[in-house]
């Protein structure tokens, strides 16, 4: 058998994961079979973009329930450990200014199943989480980002929210 990914992720994570897979299969998958069965009814499936566009639809319906529920399966439940909390390590929220400027920003590392960059979530395997991860307050951490490197200094370390 053939080593499966594994997708570390908070219970949050997991319990977001769980309701897409649920709305998905329940709501998502019929509005799609009724779409094609509605294509069907115009006639000739050879010029019908309507019935093209929901078989595409239903291809990535599929292929995104199929991807979730790998990740449900290998997933391993990042543990909130209060007792390191002076360590950044997965499951932790980083704050940190930037050097010399004094920007602050604040990121929450998760696994790359649950990373949401917008919501300031990023994955484990990020340059930035990478740079960061083992690190203690009043660390200073060079990160390299699409932008250009920089350098940071670490100002606090939190248990996820």
């Amino acid at each position: 058998m053939v080593n499966e990914r594994q997708y570390p992720m908070t219970l949050a994570g997991k319990k977001k994961l769980e309701d897409e897979l649920e709305h998905l299969i329940t709501v998502k998958r019929k509005e799609v079979v009724e779409r094609i069965k509605i294509a069907r009814s115009f006639g000739d499936l050879s010029e019908n973009s309507e019935y093209d566009s929901a078989k595409e639809e239903q291809g990535f319906v599929e292929g995104r329930i199929s991807t979730i529920e790998s990740m449900l399966r290998n997933a391993v439940i990042i543990e909130e450990t209060e007792g390191e909390s002076d360590i950044v390590t997965l499951g932790k929220t980083v704050k940190f200014i930037e050097l010399p400027d004094g920007e602050e920003e604040e990121y929450t590392i998760v696994g790359s199943a649950e990373a949401d960059p917008f919501d300031g979530k990023i994955s484990n395997d990020s340059p930035i989480a990478k740079a960061l991860l083992g690190r203690k307050v009043d660390d200073v951490v060079k990160l390299t980002t699409p932008g250009g490197d920089m350098e940071v200094r670490i100002i606090s370390i939190s248990t996820a929210k």
